[in-house]
């Protein structure tokens, strides 16, 4: 065949398959492999064909509306509450780049709203912007950054928060938030809940809008935080792959637990603390039995209008425990400057500092190397590598050695993430580490497993 299209070009292809000829309509991506073409369909999904497949093809005029800066979002009703959403990118604000074929997060705040004009049914919903950046570029200092921004929000007068963020360290933050609202036993003025999206807005099987609906339902009409409870920031995403029904999450109490599923987020150690499902009539919220216990045994807490801030200057090194850590690795990080080392432990929380067969003298010196840890007061503390599960290291004599050794964590059950962070919170703020990992500050540790 002579010629081929270009990216960006809209054709109609005729094409050759197993089943017979099929005619498909879309705009050119960049091949997805060598001698092939790749097309995105109205419909968001991308076919690929190799080129000698290809019997015909011709450009068409493009679909795509002029681009406007002309936004038509509806006004909501003086009545409804005030939202704010915190706008920093990610997949839920993101769209194809047609000259690449990759996802730039690149959507701004008021186009979210424009494309979604559900929302103003809602509530009164306004935007910041305070970054488009996908997740994994976020930083502590971004962190304060959001943690300002909801509290302007609050001192202006809305009800809740509705932070857009990237989905891979989505937790993360929420823990973050978390801590900076309620950390010191205070709790946010209103509800503060993060949102994002698995597939982006022009596939036709994106969570964005489902998610985002539910988010700002939330934000406007959920509870009130209790502060103690886990609900300080929560994080809302797909209940289950199919639509219709948002899982609100403890920002404590949630982890990604798949690169692409719409229900990746999933909780751990617990249950959502709500759902909330999208019905004919409008939005239907259901508290789940174990939210509402501790919702009723909760202390009431003062408002903070005033979030505390993480020290972005903190180094926390983190280590996995298994046949490849060894002392040279932690003594070579630790000679930085570290202000902290978390230790991704095996089962219960475990290390490998034993010799039993006398064959394996790495061990003893990672049990040697890490005593002079606990020598210089440098906190050394274990997550769950399990993920679900507590870290109880008195259960086995090797665990009730890494205690005596002055090694941290014992009892946790939380996500390792949230308890990274706790460190990082803790030491910023410097309060004695060891009491304060023990002490359940704003719902972090859980009561009662859910296996």
């Amino acid at each position: 065949m002579e010629g081929l299209p270009t990216p960006g070009e809209r054709i109609v292809a005729t094409v050759t398959t197993l089943n017979g000829e099929a005619t498909h309509e879309g705009l050119v991506l960049p091949p997805s492999a060598p001698k092939h073409i790749s097309l995105k369909l109205d419909n968001g999904y991308n076919v690929n064909y190799p080129q000698d497949s290809i019997v015909s093809w011709e450009s068409v005029a493009s679909h795509q509306p002029v681009a406007s800066t002309e936004l038509h979002t509806p006004k909501a009703s003086d009545d409804l509450p005030r939202v704010r959403l915190i706008h920093t990118g990610g997949t839920i604000a993101s769209k194809v780049d047609y000259a690449t074929g990759a996802v730039d997060a690149r959507f701004e705040p008021e186009e979210m709203l424009d494309a979604i004009p559900e929302l103003a049914s809602i509530a009164r919903l306004e935007a910041v912007k305070i970054g488009n950046m996908f997740s994994d570029d976020i930083r502590p200092q971004h962190w304060n950054i959001i943690s300002e921004a909801c509290a302007a929000a609050f001192a202006d007068g809305c009800r809740g928060v509705v932070i857009s963020h990237g989905t891979d360290t989505m937790h993360i933050t929420a823990s973050a938030i978390g801590f900076a609202f309620a950390g010191k036993g205070e709790t946010p003025p209103g509800p503060i809940a993060m949102v994002g999206s698995q597939r982006s807005s022009d596939r036709g099987s994106s969570d964005a809008t489902e998610n985002l609906l539910a988010a700002v339902h939330w934000a406007a009409y959920g509870p009130q935080p209790t502060g103690d409870a886990g609900d300080a920031c929560v994080v809302v995403m797909h209940d289950t792959q199919s639509d219709g029904t948002m899982a609100i999450h403890s920002g404590f109490a949630v982890r990604k637990m798949h690169s692409s599923r719409r229900d990746a987020f999933q909780a751990v150690n617990g249950q959502p603390l709500a759902r909330i499902s999208i019905i004919a009539n409008g939005y239907e919220t259901q508290l789940t039995p174990d939210y509402e216990r501790r919702r009723s045994e909760s202390q009431t807490r003062e408002k903070t209008s005033r979030p505390s801030m993480f020290e972005t200057g903190q180094r926390i090194a983190q280590f996995v425990a298994g046949p490849w850590l060894h002392a040279e690795h932690i003594e070579a990080i630790v000679a930085t400057g570290v202000q902290g080392v978390v230790i991704h432990g095996t089962g219960l929380g475990h290390l490998p500092i034993d010799d039993p067969q006398k064959d394996a003298p790495e061990n003893v010196q990672l049990w040697r190397v890490l005593t002079r840890c606990m020598n210089r007061e440098l906190p050394v503390v274990i997550v769950n590598q399990c993920i679900n599960g507590p870290v109880d290291m008195n259960v086995y004599s090797k665990g009730r050695k890494q205690i005596d050794m002055g090694i941290l964590g014992h009892g946790i059950s939380s996500t390792p993430e949230a308890i990274t962070v706790k460190t990082h919170w803790c030491l910023s703020q410097g309060m004695e580490l060891k009491d304060a990992l023990a002490r359940n500050l704003c719902g972090e540790h859980r009561d009662n497993l859910y296996e």
